[in-house]
């Protein structure tokens, strides 16, 4: 066994400690400069390592992008929602622009309890919330998280639902809520064309499920004789019924939870293992939609930004080598230059050509190095924690068997440094395109509105989001944003947008009793007439 002094650990992680300038985010054209970097005065031979840190930076340039780079990707962008939004273009459009159906944003009188159900991994979560209109707020009464076995994700489609039904079913009858019909709120994230609020045809299963007789069908519909698995699983039970569902994603979960508590939300945001945006669009603009009036969330599925080429230009080989080598090779291509999923994969590449190079580590590279996703995304949030990123950098290098000195840890903090920036700055001018897109569709001079967001890229990296609001600001100027994060958004989004959506129905329903009312008495007065 081999033991540590601890003690000269703490002494040596103290000699190597590099203070980045917290100016550094002002700097919307790349990450930390070398120029910006302040060595404790415990680092030996500081010129050499200047030098190297000067070398590698040229060397990082490409990853580097300046703001009419950024304009020019967000303008790219901006091209390819209106393409995805057309009715005679969605179809060759890599942003696809789908319409979810969500008519309204939550403007404070939605009440009631709730059904949500969040299905989109090994695990799923059956909900209890309750929105009290009074005191303005949303409760998570209950929930309960079950486990869906392999045999179950590979099997049948109908034993995948009857699963889903008897848990529900154990749900409620723990709660006491057996007999009570409940509206549910169902967060599904897997690929769908959604037809209606209440209608979602899968395109194709993901994330380990292949559950045959599913795909091509309507997975939620109000009707239990319609062919809608859901509701027939719970049809096929006979001990509790639901009396509508919506159907959403998590992205737009996020925003109408978020906008539950700020009204002015109209805008969500997902920056984590994946990435997505939806946003309010107005309906005259929504061609594969009938109906002018109003407005309709859009789920963008901007992750697939560039699938057909349009970023060619600023991919580095490193980008092209993680596409190659993915799950999904040609598709998400803006989803792999930015998200968790793949940062950390990026970073490793980059540190071993780096070693190759001899600028890393002596020149020499470790098995663990050379093993692909080895480099986890959250090392790159560690690492560039101004109190311990340096120390954690030591860490690191050593559990991946590398032999680290203070320069190799201001290398490594370096390219974390320049992959997460890069990634904010991207995230940031295509959120810029969004904000700049709702400011022109309503002919305003000023925008002020609300991002919801999620995602543990947003939320765990320390400086991550600050680039990103500093850089959407440069290219957004006449928007002002403020960002809110969700609590979440695939549990309570899901009973918000089901309580939006009856809150809409209700109104729909006392508009057509009141034009029915005026009908009522002019024919009275015609009856009196007559007599």
């Amino acid at each position: 066994m081999q033991y540590v002094n601890k003690e000269s650990e703490i002494q040596r992680s103290q000699s190597i400690r590099i203070q980045m300038n917290r100016t550094e985010t002002n700097d919307v054209n790349g990450s930390s400069c070398v120029k910006r970097i302040k060595l404790s005065q415990d680092v030996p031979d500081q010129e050499s390592l200047y030098a190297t840190l000067r070398k590698v930076e040229e060397w990082l340039q490409p990853f580097r992008l300046p703001k009419e780079k950024l304009r020019e990707v967000s303008a790219r962008l901006r091209k390819d929602l209106i393409r995805g939004l057309g009715k005679h273009t969605h179809h060759r459009a890599p942003v696809k622009m789908l319409p979810t159906f969500v008519r309204a944003t939550p403007d404070g009188t939605e009440k009631g309890d709730f059904l949500a159900l969040d299905l989109g991994g090994t695990n799923f979560r059956v909900l209890h919330v309750r929105v009290v209109e009074e005191q303005q707020k949303m409760v998570k009464m209950d929930s309960k998280i079950c486990a869906i076995p392999q045999e179950i994700m590979l099997g049948p489609g109908e034993q995948l639902f009857d699963h889903i039904a008897a848990c529900l079913s154990e749900f409620l009858e723990s709660l006491g809520l057996k007999g009570h019909t409940l509206p549910l709120g169902f967060t599904f994230s897997f690929p769908c064309e959604q037809i209606d609020i209440d209608k979602c045809i899968l395109i194709r299963w993901t994330k380990g499920f292949n559950c045959s007789g599913v795909e091509g069908e309507d997975v939620v519909k109000l009707c239990p004789v319609c062919h809608s698995v859901l509701p027939m699983a719970i049809h096929r039970r006979g001990d509790y019924d639901i009396s509508s569902v919506a159907m959403l994603n998590d992205t737009v979960g996020t925003m109408m939870t978020c906008g539950y508590r700020d009204k002015s939300c109209e805008i969500g945001m997902i920056i984590g293992t994946g990435t997505n945006a939806c946003y309010m669009e107005e309906m005259k603009n929504v061609k594969r939609v009938e109906g002018e009036d109003g407005r309709m969330c859009i789920n963008t599925e901007w992750g697939g930004f560039g699938d057909d080429g349009s970023l060619k230009d600023i991919l580095t080989e490193f980008d092209v080598e993680v596409d190659r080598s993915s799950l999904n090779p040609g598709v998400h291509t803006f989803e792999k230059m930015i998200s968790g999923m793949y940062l950390g994969e990026i970073v490793r590449l980059i540190l071993v050509k780096l070693a190759q190079e001899k600028m890393l580590f002596g020149g020499e590279v470790s098995e663990a190095l050379l093993t692909p996703d080895k480099f986890e995304t959250r090392y790159i949030s560690e690492i560039e924690d101004d109190a311990t990123g340096l120390a954690r950098a030591q860490d690191i290098l050593s559990e991946l068997e590398l032999p680290a000195g203070p320069e190799d840890c201001a290398v490594v903090h370096l390219v974390c440094s320049t992959i997460s920036t890069r990634s904010a700055e991207l995230t940031a001018a295509a959120l810029a395109t969004v904000v700049n897109r709702i400011r022109n569709n309503r002919g305003l001079n000023h925008l002020c509105t609300t991002v919801g967001v999620d995602g543990t890229v947003y939320k765990k990296h320390p400086k991550f989001s600050h680039r990103l609001h500093d850089t959407v600001h440069i290219l957004a100027p006449k928007c002002d944003i403020s960002f809110l994060l969700s609590e979440d958004g695939s549990g309570k989004g899901a009973a918000m947008v089901t309580a939006v959506a009856q809150r809409l129905a209700m109104q729909s329903r006392l508009l057509e009793e009141s034009e029915g009312e005026d009908e009522d008495e002019e024919d009275e007065d015609n009856e009196e007439e007559d007599n």
